[in-house]
């Protein structure tokens, strides 16, 4: 089997608390058993939601990480973390890159994020660029600088209303270039993998195409928080039905009206912001990412593990043998390969949930997700589960 491997540099490092704490610079933050919260001698500030323009006094700890060296010249770089928010709380990420010693970026804004609504609107921060880099919602591209390395600094806000703190969990980054040569792919390894269908139920975002349209305009657009809805239901993780109560009428599945609320970017105007989606899920006491693979040889190795994947693609009517349709950015659940090794989808752009489960020819899909999103996958998966063993230049 012929395919083309991307020639992408790609690395991945997350930070975990407690453990973590002291390899970077904490500011008004303790350590507790499940990770940094705000102590008692943090800074009073009073930060104003640009959505609703309401300022409200907050006590604010600041956790700023290491330079973390990736070994090459990243053209972008893609945060995601985990962390608890409980009502009035929230958080906000920075990136900056780095190079030879130096910080050759300012610091960017990446997120404004809380699980609820309740203190802030979630959201990107749009308009940051100049001639080192910009942001494009969930992605801070490298434009004019060099960039060997980068910074996170992660800020935790508590309203002095509020009955608990937040907790930050882990923060991590993945650093990536541009595809660089095409070749030859690495030969398939030698897993379980082909022949391996994850029983992954299967949801149709499209059968809440004429229900509710707040949170990115409904269903025809909530391919992430329904593929995030499909894992965590694989994984025992979703919802449970007090959680989403409040969706009236129910509808066909009020799980994904409550992921896709929860996921949505006030900024961006969607449910697909892709760290979003992963603190979202979370919540629900998974660990989840976002990383990039290189190829569909280094997915397998998830399958193998019993890890589904959610990976972005973006493709035209025909490209993709099996998908017929035209989609700039799109998220599919990559549930197994058959015993030739084609991948195995569940896609929620489906009219209802029996037409979701799609095999589609291995090299034009390797082709559309690593061409569409530079590879970008979500992992998700309980703790308990153990990540498969990452190549030398580890990703994951």
């Amino acid at each position: 089997m012929t395919a083309v491997h991307p020639g992408r540099d790609v690395a991945y490092r997350r930070f975990r608390f407690p453990a973590d704490r002291n390899r970077g610079t904490a500011d008004g933050l303790r350590g507790g058993p499940d990770g940094l919260a705000p102590d008692a001698a943090a800074d009073r500030l009073t930060p104003t939601d640009p959505h609703s323009g309401n300022p409200a006094d907050h006590a604010a700890g600041t956790w700023t990480s290491p330079v973390v060296p990736v070994g090459f010249a990243a053209t972008e770089l893609v945060p995601s973390w985990t962390a608890d928010t409980p009502p009035g709380c929230w958080l906000r990420v920075e990136l900056r890159g780095w190079d030879a010693g130096a910080a050759t970026t300012g610091w960017y804004l990446l997120g404004d994020w809380a699980a609820d609504d309740s203190a802030v609107h979630r959201s990107s921060v749009p308009g940051q660029s100049d001639g080192r880099a910009r942001v494009a919602a969930d992605t801070l591209r490298v434009t004019g600088a060099t960039v060997t390395g980068w910074q996170a600094r992660v800020t935790l806000f508590r309203r002095a209303d509020a009955p608990a703190g937040p907790v930050l969990r882990s923060v991590g980054v993945v650093a990536s270039t541009d595809p660089g040569e095409a070749g030859p792919a690495p030969a398939p390894d030698e897993t379980p993998a082909w022949g391996r269908v994850l029983d992954v139920p299967r949801y149709a975002q499209r059968l809440h195409a004429g229900g509710e349209t707040r949170w990115g305009g409904g269903g025809d657009s909530w391919c992430s928080p329904t593929c995030v809805s499909m894992v965590l239901d694989f994984w025992h993780a979703g919802p449970t039905p007090d959680r989403y109560a409040w969706v009236d009428p129910p509808g066909p599945r009020p799980a994904v009206v409550h992921a896709a609320r929860h996921c949505y970017d006030h900024a961006y105007g969607g449910a697909g912001n892709w760290p979003f989606n992963t603190a979202y899920a979370a919540t629900h006491g998974v660990d989840a990412f976002v990383t990039r693979l290189r190829s569909l040889a280094e997915a397998e190795r998830f399958v193998a593990a019993g890890i589904p994947l959610i990976v972005s693609a973006a493709f035209t009517r025909g490209q993709v043998p099996g998908l017929d349709y035209d989609t700039r950015g799109h998220l599919i659940v990559l549930v197994g390969f058959t015993a030739d090794g084609d991948p195995v989808l569940n896609d929620p752009y489906a009219p209802d949930d029996e037409r979701v489960r799609r095999t589609v020819p291995r090299t034009p899909f390797e082709a559309a997700w690593q061409a569409g999103s530079g590879g970008i996958a979500y992992v998700l998966r309980p703790e308990s589960v153990p990540l498969p063993p990452a190549p030398g230049q580890a990703n994951w």
